[in-house]
C-alpha cells in the first residue's frame, strides 16, 4: 500500500519546523498577493515578520466562505491566473459559487494527500478503485481520481449515478474499493439487495465515503450490505477537497490530518479563541503549502475536537474526531452545500410568491430529501388550478437551479408558515446525525 513512511511518521519537533517554515511562506504570499487579506492583516496591526513561531498563528485573523464569495471570482487568489492550471467550485449563499483555484503544484500536493488517504484505506497499486464521486467542479471525483492514479492503482471513473450500470461494472472489473458519499453507498447496498445479486461476485473490500455527515448507525448498514470496511474522509473545496484528513483500518477513532499541509485549530464559535486538545469546538484549518488560494485559520463551522494520542497504525499526525455538528445554518445533503439564503435569492421576485420559505430535511430509506415549503401571496389562492400549477413549476425550477438539487416543491396558503419574534426558523432537519 502506499505510505509515505518518512513524513507520515515523522517526529513532532521534526515536523513543527517543517509547518512553521511553510506557514511563514504562505503568510508572505498572502500578504503580497491577495489584497483583502493583507488590508485584514493591516487593520489588526499584524505584518508576516511578527510571525516567529507557529503560537504566533493566533495573531493571524480568520477567512470564512464570506471572504470568498464577497471577493468573487479570483479576488483570494495568491497566484497569477498564468499559474492556475484547475478550477473548482462549491456552492456558495448566494447563486454565486465559492470558487478555488489551483496551481500544479497544489494538484500534486492534493494527488499526494489522497494517496496517503488510500494508503489508510489499505489500498494498494494492485487494486481497482471506483471513483463514484461527481466529476466537475466538485472537488470529489477528480480530487479522488488523481489519487488513484499517484498510488498506481487502477481507476474507474464512473462518477455518479445509474446505479445498476455501476454495480455491474464493479463486479465485471473486480473493483476492490470504492468512493462515493456513504448515502450513495447505501443505494448501492440496497440495489444489490433488492436485485438478488450475489454479493460473493463482487471483490470489494473498503469504501472512503465522505462530503456528507453520517451516523456510526449508517456505517454498520453499509458494511453489512456491501460487505466491506467504510471509513470517513474528510475535505472542503476551500482546503483542498477530500483528502484533508482520513481514517485509518486500525483506529477508526478518528481521522488523521495531514499536517504538514493542514494546521488544524479547535476554537471557540463565540469567542474565536484556541481550546486545547481534547475540546469540543470549531475547527479551523490554514492550509500551509498551497499557492493558488491558500486560506488561513478559515473556519470550516464543522464541530470537532483533536485527538493527540498517537494512533497504533503508527502514523504521528494527529487527529480531528468525526464531525459533530455545525455551527452555521448551512446544509449538507446528499454531498451538496445548501443555504437557507439560496432559496430566497430564487424566490425573490418571482409574482405571486412571498418571501417566506422552510426548508424540511429528512433520512428517508438512508437518502437525504429536501422538502421546500414556499407561501403564496393571498390574490393568488383563488386563482385557477393551471396558473398554481405552472406556478409550482417555475418556482421549483428556479429553486433547483440555484442548488443543483432535487427538491420537494410545497406551495402553501398565505400566513401559514410559522412566524417568529426573534430569529425566524428557516430550516427543521430531522435526519438523527449523531
Amino acid at each position: 500500500m502506499y505510505w509515505n513512511r518518512p513524513m507520515e511518521t515523522i517526529d513532532r519537533e521534526s515536523l513543527e519546523r517543517i509547518q512553521l517554515e511553510r506557514l511563514q511562506k504562505t503568510v508572505h504570499r498572502m500578504y503580497t498577493n491577495v489584497a483583502f487579506y493583507r488590508e485584514r492583516m493591516q487593520k489588526q496591526g499584524v505584518k508576516p515578520e511578527d510571525i516567529r513561531t507557529l503560537a504566533d498563528l493566533r495573531l493571524l485573523p480568520f477567512m470564512d466562505k464570506r471572504d470568498l464569495r464577497d471577493n468573487y471570482p479570483d479576488g483570494t487568489f495568491a497566484a497569477p491566473r498564468s499559474e492556475i492550471v484547475r478550477i473548482h467550485a462549491s456552492s456558495g449563499t448566494t447563486g454565486k459559487p465559492i470558487v478555488a483555484g489551483y496551481t500544479q503544484n497544489d494538484i500534486e500536493m492534493w494527488a499526494e494527500c489522497v494517496a496517503r488517504c488510500l494508503g489508510c484505506a489499505g489500498v494498494t497499486k494492485n487494486d481497482t478503485v471506483q471513483v463514484s464521486y461527481g466529476y466537475g467542479l466538485f472537488t470529489g471525483g477528480l480530487g479522488l481520481h488523481y489519487g488513484v492514479e499517484k498510488i498506481g492503482a487502477t481507476v474507474v471513473p464512473t462518477s455518479a449515478g445509474n446505479t445498476k450500470r455501476q454495480l455491474m461494472l464493479m463486479q465485471d472489473l473486480g473493483c476492490d474499493a470504492v468512493a462515493c458519499t456513504p448515502s450513495y453507498a447505501l443505494m448501492m447496498g440496497e440495489t444489490i439487495r433488492d436485485q438478488k445479486m450475489d454479493l460473493s461476485n463482487f471483490k470489494l473490500r473498503v469504501g472512503l465515503f465522505g462530503a456528507e455527515p453520517w451516523t456510526e448507525g449508517m456505517r454498520d448498514e453499509i458494511e453489512k450490505l456491501l460487505g466491506i470496511k467504510a471509513l470517513d474522509i474528510y475535505g472542503l473545496t476551500e482546503s483542498a477537497g477530500p483528502g484533508v484528513a482520513m481514517e485509518c483500518l486500525e483506529g477508526r477513532e478518528g481521522l488523521h490530518m495531514w499536517e504538514d499541509y493542514f494546521i488544524p485549530e479547535i476554537i471557540d464559535p463565540a469567542t474565536g479563541e484556541p481550546l486545547p486538545d481534547g475540546e469540543m469546538g470549531e475547527l479551523t484549518i490554514t492550509t500551509i503549502g498551497k499557492e493558488g488560494m491558500p486560506t488561513i485559520r478559515f473556519r470550516t463551522h464543522d464541530l470537532t475536537s483533536i485527538i493527540p494520542e498517537p494512533c497504533k497504525c503508527g502514523r504521528t499526525h494527529r487527529r480531528i474526531r468525526r464531525l459533530h455538528g455545525r455551527t452555521d445554518d448551512m446544509l449538507i445533503i446528499r454531498g451538496v452545500n445548501v443555504f437557507p439564503s439560496q432559496v430566497e435569492s430564487a424566490i425573490t421576485g418571482i409574482p405571486g410568491i412571498a418571501p417566506r420559505y422552510l426548508l424540511i430535511v429528512d433520512r428517508v430509506h438512508n437518502l437525504d430529501t429536501l422538502e421546500v415549503q414556499v407561501e403564496l401571496l393571498p390574490e393568488l389562492v383563488s386563482d385557477e388550478v393551471r396558473k398554481i400549477e405552472a406556478l409550482q413549476d417555475r418556482v421549483k425550477r428556479a429553486i433547483e437551479q440555484v442548488l443543483g438539487l432535487g427538491v420537494n416543491l410545497r406551495l402553501m396558503p398565505p400566513n401559514s408558515i410559522e412566524r417568529s419574534q426573534g430569529k425566524t426558523q428557516h430550516t427543521i432537519d430531522k435526519r438523527k446525525l449523531l
